[in-house]
């Protein structure tokens, strides 16, 4: 078979349970619990999507502030290396 998973859909958040659809490059679209839909798009490369709904009533926002620190951080990182911290013992 040459299907390919394309994306996982996170589609809605039920009393407190989410629901998520894979969908497959043959246009079939399957009912899977959400967390085996990220663990196989994670595997796969597949784009893992959350309806507008599900972002609204999970999602987390971040502040800009908090997302200058982590740019921050992580020009941080591309300027260090292993040896940077030398041995442990």
């Amino acid at each position: 078979l040459s299907v390919q998973l394309r994306t996982v859909n996170i589609t809605a958040l039920r009393e407190g349970i989410f629901f998520a659809d894979l969908v497959f490059s043959n246009g079939v679209e399957v009912s899977a619990r959400p967390s085996d839909s990220i663990a196989l798009a994670l595997r796969t490369g597949a784009t893992i999507f959350a309806s507008e709904d599900v972002l609204e009533e999970a999602g987390v926002a971040i502040p800009d502030e908090q997302e200058d620190e982590v740019e921050k951080f992580r020009e941080f990182l591309d300027t260090i290396s292993p040896e940077d911290f030398g041995r442990a013992g």
